[in-house]
């Protein structure tokens, strides 16, 4: 299994947008193969501050929904809203 993180900085007054996005789509996303867990978060020192927390059998399974027209729609319309650049790793739980 694997961890994947993306953090993400929002204008302020695009949050709400972003946060409409997520609600609509998640579903979707939960029901790709190998996605194991999803979950938005906030930073609580930056409120315009946003990660998503997902979890995938595999890393190809993480791959294969990344090269979707679904995962490119959505994050087209996700870039539109950002202040700055994201940050997006993957991690494998080891302990």
């Amino acid at each position: 299994m694997i961890i994947r993180i993306v953090r993400m900085t929002f204008l302020p007054e695009k949050i709400s947008e972003f946060q409409s996005i997520f609600e609509k789509c998640q579903h979707g996303i939960k029901q790709m193969p190998g996605c194991l867990h999803l979950e938005l978060w906030r930073d609580l020192d930056n409120p315009n501050v946003l990660i998503t927390h997902s979890h995938w059998e595999t890393e190809e399974y993480l791959n294969a929904y990344r090269r979707t027209e679904f995962f490119g729609l959505v994050w087209k319309k996700t870039k539109a809203l950002f202040a700055d650049k994201p940050l997006a790793f993957s991690v494998e739980k080891i302990v």
